[in-house]
């Protein structure tokens, strides 16, 4: 990590976000598909599946493959940065509950709390919630592929649509703030984008302690 004369901390890497581009990706092609599906549209091609020439099945079949290519890859090559990302996610300290008082607020005026730590309370949440529901989708997704039926085939469809029902509200809530476009988030975005740099006030609004670390 380090910074730029214009003003800018690097926020991530270039490997954390082409990872974390084909993960969402992938997942909102799955979470279109999937949600299409489930809403008893089969037999009604939708926009991504007249794109393809693909059926949404298919579709979502394949792109569920490659999602778990995706995860085998980043537990291989990514070992270390994974290590990284969970200690940092499970990491909570004493003032995170005043963060969380001021949280609803400060999306609007961005006068959020102090925080120790590489993600703010929120986001150590919303992380262990994405990464189990998401193992959760991952496992039981391959078990739907592999299995034809039985005790074994219910079993794994129930785990998918509820990990599904839970990850949806994730992965929306998610993207509304990392798209920036609540006040409190603005320039947030490029963190994962344009090489992973953001000015440093957005930093320091956001993450205050992680930004002290990385000095000018």
């Amino acid at each position: 990590m380090g910074t730029d004369p214009a003003g800018t901390v690097e926020r991530n890497g270039r490997p954390a976000r082409w990872f974390h581009a084909g993960v969402y990706v992938t997942v909102i092609v799955l979470l279109a598909t999937g949600w299409w599906l489930q809403l008893g549209q089969e037999g009604r091609p939708s926009v991504l599946a007249r794109a393809t020439g693909a059926s949404d099945a298919e579709l979502h079949t394949v792109t569920g493959w490659v999602l778990a290519g995706l995860t085998a890859l980043a537990a291989v090559v990514g070992a270390r940065g994974w290590r990284t990302f969970w200690r940092e996610s499970v990491r909570f300290h004493r003032g995170d509950a005043a963060w969380f008082r001021r949280w609803p607020a400060a999306i609007f005026t961005g006068r959020f709390g102090w925080h120790e730590g590489r993600f703010d309370p929120g986001q150590r949440i919303a992380n262990l919630v994405l990464v189990v529901t998401l193992l959760a989708l991952v496992v039981s997704g391959v078990g739907l592929a592999l299995v034809s039926g039985g005790p074994a085939f219910v079993w794994f469809l129930l785990v998918h649509r509820w990990a599904t029902y839970v990850v949806t509200p994730v992965v929306v809530g998610h993207v509304i703030i990392a798209s920036g476009i609540l006040p409190g988030y603005r320039g947030v975005w490029r963190a994962m984008h344009l090489g992973g740099h953001l000015r440093r006030t957005d930093a320091t609004r956001v993450w205050p302690a992680w930004t002290d670390r990385h000095p000018r």
